[in-house]
């Protein structure tokens, strides 16, 4: 099984999952700043360019963050970070995508449009006229969640899963990138630090240079 690797938030998101769960298999990193994942032979294995990829021993690959994690979770159960139950897998499908949709999609829209424009104009379609409303939502997104969050560990009660991997991951990549977390999210706030203290946080963390990249 080869992991293909890169700077961004949803590899890290994967490599947060793997460092919980004690996987290690072996790691292939991408250039994705030399544009490594939009030329052959990356292409040929994921048409979409997109990072991150799981090649399984058979070549078949898989991409797409959600489905790599749903894939490892059925081969290694233990511990779970989906869900042991049908309705603990379904609860944490249910916070994953309520995350994903209310806060985590408009904060990386809201910085491809605004400081990172000249990064991904040229791979993406990026509205600049739209990351005011993008880091608007992402805010009302933070607001909405703060209070459901009161007297709960992590977003689905007592269990840490994908849910929390996954606002984490991308609360925690632009937050000092003029998009903190609203005042007053005193609940959002103690939930961010909880995530952070876990060892897998920190170790997720990639820099550029960690890929052989500079600046």
């Amino acid at each position: 099984m080869l992991f293909y690797d890169s700077f961004g938030m949803n590899p890290r998101m994967v490599r947060f999952y793997l460092d919980e769960k004690n996987l290690k298999p072996d790691r292939i990193s991408v250039d994705i700043f030399g544009l490594e994942n939009r030329k052959e032979p990356y292409l040929g294995k994921n048409p979409s360019g997109q990072t991150p990829l799981l090649e399984l021993d058979d070549g078949f690959c898989l991409s797409e963050t959600a489905a790599i994690c749903e894939y490892l979770e059925e081969l290694n159960p233990d511990p779970p970070l989906i869900g042991s139950t049908p309705r603990e897998r379904a609860e944490t499908r249910m916070w994953w995508r309520r995350v994903e949709i209310n806060i985590c999609l408009p904060l990386v829209y809201g910085f491809y449009f605004d400081e990172g424009y000249e990064i991904f104009k040229d791979r993406t379609h990026c509205p600049r006229d739209a990351a005011k409303g993008m880091k608007e939502r992402a805010q009302k997104g933070m607001e909405w969640l703060d209070p459901l969050l009161d007297g709960r560990t992590w977003i689905a009660g007592d269990r840490f899963t994908m849910a929390d991997i996954c606002l984490y991951v991308y609360i925690d990549a632009v937050r000092d990138v003029n998009q903190p977390m609203p005042e007053g999210c005193d609940n959002l706030s103690g939930w961010f630090h909880r995530v952070q203290a876990r060892p897998a946080a920190g170790k997720s963390q990639m820099l550029k240079t960690d890929f052989g990249l500079v600046g």
